[in-house]
């Protein structure tokens, strides 16, 4: 949706008056699992997967088909031409039913039917590994509209206090009792604050659109979002984290089935080369025929038969596909191996980065704190006239600098604390 279509949409709610729709961010996580195109999808391939099963495991079943022929031909003809075969031509009318059922394939379908049952536990992995990035995408924007909104409650005070020493000093400058510079500087002053004010309500409406991405729907809806608490401080170690995502990240669970049902594949490629024993029966009945031979045919058949089928030679089609096999299960072993250095990295990286978020939080604290007390010290200068604008106005400046720092550490943390719980498989 285009930025100007969310100011519309945002404006609008307020204009009629409406309450905007409270959301906390549980409810929000479990609106995105119901909604999310990703997480759906995913769910139908695992419904995909499980019928791979059915599929493959079908060759342990006999099939049977009932067939209906009927034939006009040319009297005494024979066929001679396609493969080596005489048969008679003769009209006829006949139904009939087929029968067969593999005895063995020596292991290939077990192999095949294994292979495909680890293919659908690493579907379901790789569902759930969706499931967890979708409830990152909504931590991080829900973080993000907070924090946006409480940036731009701080540039509307930031506006309305620097409006009222704008208007108390260009009163004195009128009195002579403050100079032209003095309100030039406050003037100024307020210029910056609405500037700010508008990068901050520009910075929302995104924090909005992304909030409704990671839900899952395209309309962009005003929430009321509930504060959430601070989570504790994270573990003084990552190397346990380490070990724990190993247990936990279900994108290497995903992966260690694919391994296997990779393994499973090639063997059953290796079993191509073996004996295929089928059992095959036929039985019918033949209803009208033209008997026109020597010896009439009768009108009842049936037969069965064994058949072993042991390869010789086809080009080399059979070892082909079983080195191919072989080398892409070697993939997947480097592929689950890749994937663990992966998690690794981003268990420690999370962590780093969730420590210092933490350590912000206090650090910004004591900015803010000094800020407002070094705001309070200029405002009772400037006003014995002990001190110029600029003083003040860069106390004002360092004010607002820190009540944002201070809210940025504060959601960051949130933030980062929800990446640390996703490296880890914890994000529920």
């Amino acid at each position: 949706m285009r930025r100007g279509a969310i100011m519309v949409c945002v404006a609008a709610q307020i204009a009629f008056g409406q309450t905007p729709q409270k959301l906390t961010l549980k409810d929000a996580e479990a609106l995105a699992l119901k909604n999310h195109p990703q997480v759906l999808a995913a769910a139908n391939e695992i419904l995909f997967a499980n019928e791979q099963i059915v599929e493959t495991r079908s060759a342990y079943y006999p099939t049977a088909d009932l067939d209906f022929t009927g034939s006009v031909t040319n009297h005494d003809a024979r066929i001679g031409a396609g493969y080596l075969t005489d048969s008679r031509l003769f009209n006829r009318y006949g139904n009939g039913f087929t029968f067969s059922q593999l005895v063995t394939d020596s292991g290939r379908t077990p192999n095949l039917t294994a292979s495909a049952r680890l293919g659908a536990q690493a579907s379901n992995q790789s569902y759930q590994a969706t499931r967890y990035n979708v409830l990152l995408d909504v931590n991080r924007a829900y973080f993000e509209v907070l924090r946006d909104q409480a940036v731009v409650k701080v540039a509307e005070e930031t506006v309305s206090a620097r409006q009222l020493l704008d208007d108390q000093v260009s009163a004195l400058a009128k009195n002579k009792l403050k100079s032209d510079l003095d309100a030039s500087f406050a003037d100024v002053n307020v210029a910056e604050a609405k500037l700010l004010l508008l990068r901050a309500q520009d910075s929302l409406q995104e924090s909005y659109a992304e909030l409704a991405r990671a839900l899952g729907t395209d309309q962009v809806v005003d929430y009321q979002l509930v504060e959430e608490s601070l989570p504790p401080s994270p573990p003084a170690k990552p190397d346990d984290l380490v070990v724990q995502a190993f247990n936990n990240r279900p994108e290497l669970t995903g992966l260690k089935f694919s391994r296997d049902s990779a393994y499973k594949f090639a063997d059953a490629e290796k079993d191509l080369s073996r004996p295929t024993v089928s059992l095959v029966g036929v039985a019918g009945y033949i209803p009208y025929i033209d008997n026109v031979t020597s010896t009439p045919i009768p009108g009842l058949y049936g037969a069965a038969a064994v058949n072993v089928e042991i390869p010789i030679f086809n080009g080399h089609l059979f070892a082909a596909r079983r080195e191919a096999a072989h080398y892409r299960a070697l993939e997947a072993d480097q592929n689950l191996r890749n994937e663990q250095e992966r998690i690794a990295r981003d268990v420690r990286v999370a962590w780093a980065g969730s420590i210092n978020a933490f350590q912000r939080i206090d650090v910004t604290a004591q900015f803010l704190r000094q800020a407002s007390l070094a705001l309070q010290l200029a405002q009772g200068r400037y006003d014995l006239g002990l001190s110029s604008i600029v003083e003040l106005t860069q106390a004002q400046l360092n004010l607002t600098q820190a009540e944002i720092e201070n809210l940025n550490a504060k959601y960051d943390y949130q933030s980062q604390y929800s990446v640390l719980q996703y490296s880890l498989g914890l994000l529920r």
